[in-house]
């Protein structure tokens, strides 16, 4: 009995164990049916539903897309629409390597070619030369490889570079003797062959290529593979050397993308052998400048199929007047050379101009000359139009409206305020004055004969300060933070946001001393820049909005017909506007129509039949004049800035002559050529636009 239960017990364990390998069975069917449903699907999916991604990506990974040359960049024009920047044709011997070709054919080529064509081997280095000498002389050149240096080689001791190495200098000066000119020729034709990328194309020759060296290299293509011709651009100026600064520079062929703009340039996705601008304008607006580059397939057999053709850069239109620049430029280099030959101008050597429209912040003409002289004596003229927006200058005078601002919204000031104009002396200090004794002055008066006195009270008022003659004069400090910020408003002492690179700020002093309070209010303690003063007098002239200077007008495709498909235009901006009341700001301008007029220091600047208004300063400056690194010298600078006409204001005029003369001079025997550059430039513009 007990037998048969076992048994029974033996075959029921049997049948739940095949029952459980029969489920786990079925299990494993239907998990591996699902898994293959799941691969079938995603199969399908690829193969048939998503083809063409994939064939297209497959092309993409294994399909090698190169650019071609720079394009030519876009055309520049004056606000008229005359061309200021072109591009010319400019003839170009290049070679691109076929894959089928080899070093001894390369050299054989570059031997014809430096019979067909002169290239300047100037910058043939020893290390080059004895590069080719190897090349021509292998099997010697591995004769001098040791035995016991070969075995190194095979046990890894040295490398193939460290056999190279060797041979190299291995060369000896004998060997080299025997390379004649067109040797050298030959061996820095063939390093150019070989510069860079096998498949991209070497310039061999682009700069003062005859037409007898362009037409030889043509008709011989067949017997110079990989060799050719093509005509590249080159910038052209049609306007000479005007405003040819502040346009800017591109690159060479042969430079590429200079060092120290490579980074810049290689996060914005160019290739180091792009031209690009380098400088101002050209730099400043790169991206509407550049061209398309023509886009290549490579095939294995290193020939080049064109993908899609490139394109020239657009054409930008700037604001500048360029007959108008060029007249500016011109009375300043006349001004330079007559002013040198007055008395007291050993210091004197540079001048700048800007004018622009005080309602919209358009620049139409910008210019700095410098007057050097040469070995002979003999004075050269170079241009210094960048000092426009980088060199700082002590502005005098000209910043009394900004001071009247001041001393209107603190209450130090009231309109009609009159004040006697006799010097003041604080304790310790030589005193101070104005240029002569002018009386009693209202504050229109003030500003007609540039009372520094008037301005001393309003400095003491708004730093909260009592005067007594010949005593401390103790002051709230803040008070220079009142002023600076005020002054801020017009555009003194921050960056005008001119649409170029490199804008200076000019120097803001960190002393707090009663007495440089007084002299922050007439213009003799921060320095500021030409720009900055000019568009201080445009934010006076349209009544209180700081305008930004710009000279980007318009932008062009160059796929349109000329200067009519309009990609950008340029729009006034306003940074900010000044922090008065209307009256205050109309009172200054009151004050700047009465400079101008019989009597006032500004009278003759400009023609009164313009209807002006404007302000001139004389402020102390100081040189290094040995280049020591310390000031050594006081100076006299001379400012001007106007605009016309006062009712409507259409033209800004600024135009700052630093270091006319020694400080010590007296004012009457000072060169007046502030005064003669401000009355030119005006006549002139007023000729052209009436």
């Amino acid at each position: 009995m007990k037998k048969k239960i076992n048994k029974y017990k033996y075959y029921k364990k049997r049948i739940n164990i095949e029952e459980i390998i029969e489920k786990r069975y079925r299990i494993f069917v239907i998990f591996l049916i699902f898994i293959m449903s799941l691969l079938i699907a995603k199969l399908f999916y690829i193969q048939v539903i998503k083809n063409d991604y994939y064939v297209t990506r497959l092309k993409s990974l294994t399909t090698k897309v190169v650019e071609g040359d720079s394009t030519p960049r876009g055309r520049i024009y004056d606000r008229n629409g005359n061309v200021i920047v072109d591009n010319k044709s400019v003839k170009t011997i290049y070679y691109k390597k076929s894959s089928n070709i080899n070093s001894k054919d390369e050299v054989k080529m570059a031997y014809l070619v430096a019979t067909y064509i002169d290239v300047d081997y100037s910058k043939l280095s020893l290390d080059m030369l004895k590069a080719f000498w190897i090349l021509n002389n292998s099997e010697e050149a591995k004769k001098r490889i040791t035995d016991e240096e070969w075995e190194n080689l095979s046990i890894r001791k040295l490398t193939n570079d460290d056999i190279e190495k060797l041979k190299l200098e291995r060369v000896t000066d004998l060997d080299l003797s025997s390379y004649n000119e067109l040797d050298k020729e030959a061996c820095y034709i063939y390093n150019l062959m070989n510069k860079g990328y096998y498949y991209t194309e070497k310039n061999i020759k682009n700069e003062n290529v005859t037409d007898e060296e362009y037409a030889k290299i043509a008709e011989n293509l067949n017997i110079l593979p990989g060799f050719n011709v093509k005509l590249n651009w080159e910038r052209e100026y049609p306007y000479g050397t005007v405003f040819k600064t502040m346009l800017g520079s591109v690159s060479s062929n042969s430079s590429g993308v200079p060092y120290n703009l490579k980074d810049y340039y290689l996060s914005k996705g160019y290739s180091l052998t792009d031209r690009v601008g380098t400088s101002y304008i050209e730099y400043q607006y790169e991206d509407y400048l550049k061209g398309e580059k023509p886009t290549y397939k490579l095939n294995t057999d290193g020939s080049l199929v064109k993908v899609s053709d490139g394109k020239r850069g657009n054409d930008i239109v700037l604001t500048i007047d360029i007959n108008l620049q060029s007249a500016v430029e011109q009375i300043l280099e006349e001004e330079l050379i007559k002013t040198k030959s007055e008395a007291n101008t050993q210091y004197f050597n540079k001048a700048y101009v800007i004018i622009n429209d005080p309602n919209t912040g358009e620049i139409l003409a910008m210019a700095g000359k410098q007057i050097l002289e040469g070995e002979t004596g003999e004075y050269i003229i170079v241009d210094y139009t960048p000092g426009v927006i980088t060199s700082s200058v002590t502005p005098g005078s000209i910043v009394k409206g900004a001071s009247h601002i001041v001393g209107y919204n603190t209450g130090a000031l009231k309109i009609g305020d009159v004040r006697n104009d006799a010097c003041i002396k604080i304790a310790a200090t030589p005193q101070k004055c104005s240029f002569k004794y002018y009386g009693n002055l209202n504050d229109i008066d003030a500003l007609k004969y540039s009372s520094n006195v008037y301005q001393f009270y309003t400095a003491i008022n708004v730093g909260k300060g009592v005067y007594k003659y010949n005593q401390p004069l103790v002051i709230d400090e803040s008070a220079f933070d009142i002023y600076r910020n005020t002054f801020k408003e017009f555009g003194l002492g921050v960056k005008t946001e001119i649409d170029l690179p490199n804008e200076a700020l000019g120097y803001s002093g960190t002393n707090r001393l009663s007495g440089l309070l007084l002299d922050f209010a007439i213009g003799q303690y921060d320095t500021y820049t030409p720009i900055q003063i000019s568009q201080y007098m445009t934010t006076i002239a349209n009544g209180g909005k700081r305008m930004q200077p710009y000279l980007l007008k318009a932008v062009f495709s160059s796929e349109g017909d000329k200067l009519s498909d309009l990609i950008y235009e340029g729009e006034p901006k306003i940074l900010n506007e000044v922090n008065t009341d209307k009256v205050y700001m109309d009172r200054v301008k009151e004050g700047f129509i009465s400079v101008m007029g019989s009597g006032g220091t500004g009278s003759g600047y400009i023609d009164s039949k313009f209807k002006p208004a404007g302000k001139t300063g004389t402020a102390q400056s100081f040189l290094d004049t040995n280049s020591d690194g310390v000031i050594d010298t006081a100076t006299t600078t001379a400012t001007f800035a106007g605009y016309a006409p006062y009712d409507n204001p259409e033209v800004v005029f600024t135009v700052i002559a630093p270091d006319i003369a020694p400080d010590e001079v007296p004012f009457n025997s000072m060169s007046r050529v502030n005064k003669r550059i401000s009355e030119k430039v005006s006549k002139k513009y007023f000729e052209i636009y009436g």
